[in-house]
């Protein structure tokens, strides 16, 4: 039988999942097809202990600490970039999002919305991508929900995750935490996820490629926090960059924070194509960085084993946190002299996440 031929409603529904090459609007209403969504594509994509039940909520045991709680909504456009997916930043924005405040990840929910029309197999995918990537960061993905909307009422697909992660009593580490003397400590280079996604919507082409630096660094935190217990202040720097960290931090704590642009990491590539396209590198996003906040006694130590890991190999320590009443974030250029790094009034890059 052949969609275009199938009655939905008819008892003798369903048909298999591969007679769907797109998705339908029935694929959203809760009932068989429904069903075969979440049987088909997304519990095997995820396989866990938790999904496998596919009950309307799901018990879970945390330990005996304070949780975390998280959620992000995703709409980047394209939906498959140089470097990851869509699947791939809604499960390490909400994982570093916890991360970020010294939490230890451990499960997402997720959300659909689909629309009419979109393609299977990039369902398939995204789902796919989803997975292993929670695997990656040691996450699971334990509840969702799928709706579908009418054709042209969406942008292919919407995704949005919530996440639960726990953390030590004692543990704070906030955006208010800085101290005047604190090393700003950035983990690699910035700049790659928002110059990879547009260079696909721009079609540019770059003599090597720029990939996004998509990436959970789950890890990366739970070792440097294996390493000090003076890490006051952690971000990951995606919608405005470094710079709107930077004064987020810089406000909240009531102090100045002082940068040397010479020490800041970005790649040749990146610095040339926000070059040519008028972005300054410390507003455009990343997915797969943080920023860390670290009193100066400990700041060496924190560095060495950020650089130890594959995914701070190239961390620096790129400025101070100084005693300002204008809370003011400013960089020294290569000439000497100073700027403000000031926050954008509106996004430079939408729908990079």
């Amino acid at each position: 039988m052949k969609p275009s031929t199938l009655n939905i409603a008819s008892p003798l529904c369903p048909v298999p999942l591969r007679d769907y090459p797109q998705v339908i609007l029935a694929h959203g209403g809760g009932g068989k097809l429904s069903a075969e969504l979440i049987e088909h594509i997304f519990a095997p994509a995820f396989a866990n202990e938790h999904v496998t039940l596919l009950s309307d909520s799901t018990p879970l045991c945390l330990p005996s600490q304070r949780i975390a709680v998280s959620t992000d909504s995703f709409v980047v456009q394209p939906l498959f970039f140089p470097g990851g997916s869509i699947g791939d930043l809604a499960v390490n924005g909400t994982v570093n999002d916890l991360a970020m405040s010294g939490a230890r990840p451990m499960y997402l929910t997720a959300g659909f919305i689909l629309e009419e029309g979109f393609e299977m197999e990039q369902l398939i995918r995204i789902a796919k991508d989803m997975g292993r990537a929670a695997r990656d960061a040691g996450v699971a993905i334990i509840a969702g929900d799928t709706k579908v909307v009418e054709r042209g009422h969406g942008d292919g697909c919407y995704i949005n995750t919530s996440g639960i992660g726990v953390l030590p009593a004692e543990r704070k580490i906030a955006v208010d935490q800085a101290k005047p003397g604190d090393a700003v400590i950035l983990s690699g280079s910035v700049g790659d996820h928002g110059v990879a996604i547009m260079s696909v919507r721009e079609g540019l082409d770059f003599e090597s490629p720029i990939l996004s630096d998509c990436a959970s660094l789950a890890d990366l935190v739970q070792k440097m926090l294996d390493t000090s217990t003076n890490i006051r202040a952690m971000r990951d720097p995606t919608r405005g960059g470094v710079a709107m960290s930077l004064n987020e931090i810089a406000a909240a704590s009531r102090c100045g924070i002082e940068l040397d642009d010479e020490c800041i990491p970005i790649k040749e590539p990146v610095r040339s194509a926000c070059e040519f396209l008028g972005l300054d590198p410390l507003l455009v996003a990343n997915e797969g960085k943080l920023i860390a906040i670290v009193a100066k006694s400990d700041a060496d130590q924190v560095l060495n084993t950020m650089r130890a890991h594959p995914l701070g190999c190239d961390a620096a320590i790129v400025g101070h946190v100084v005693e300002d009443d204008n809370q003011l974030v400013v960089s020294r250029t290569a000439v000497g002299t100073k700027r403000i790094v000031s926050i954008p009034v509106g996004e430079q890059l939408p729908r990079i996440c």
